[in-house]
């Protein structure tokens, strides 16, 4: 049985499920242990389902982090943001994985699978794998997200 502190969750809805093959292919190879939330074909699916299985496994921190796709990454993000301690991140360049790591310490990467290649796909996932959280200043905002009922 895998540790899933270490595993990453992983899933998709139809417009993704190649992309995700395809990732889940680079993270083995690097060695990392990968749980597959579904989707496991190109049949049509409701993408929310995936998504929020992937979000209420990093919100229960069952995993410690996970990746989302779909067409976009819009309605992927959208779902995945409702759940507590999540800081999902749409990313279409490299440079946005990065800062969402250094910044937001994001915790779900998310990609659209019909916006982005396939090999700027794994760059901008090995950016995020790579690249640790700052901390700092930006814990302070981060303690913000987690205390948003306080505030409103």
């Amino acid at each position: 049985m895998q540790d899933t502190k270490t595993a990453l969750i992983i899933g998709c809805d139809h417009a993704a499920f190649s992309l995700k093959e395809k990732l889940k292919d680079f993270l083995i190879s690097k060695s990392i242990s990968v749980h597959d939330a579904g989707t496991n074909s190109e049949d049509s699916v409701n993408y929310p389902e995936f998504g929020i299985k992937v979000a209420s496994g990093i919100s229960a921190k069952k995993f410690e982090r996970g990746i989302l796709l779909c067409g976009t990454g819009l309605g992927m993000s959208m779902v995945a943001n409702r759940f507590p301690h999540v800081r999902a991140a749409l990313c279409s360049d490299v440079f946005s994985a990065i800062m969402s790591r250094q910044h937001n310490n994001s915790n779900i990467l998310v990609i659209g699978a019909r916006v982005t290649g396939d090999i700027l796909a794994e760059a901008i996932l090995n950016a995020w794998l790579d690249t640790p959280f700052e901390g700092g200043r930006h814990q302070l905002r981060l303690d913000q997200f987690d205390n948003v009922n306080d505030l409103i």
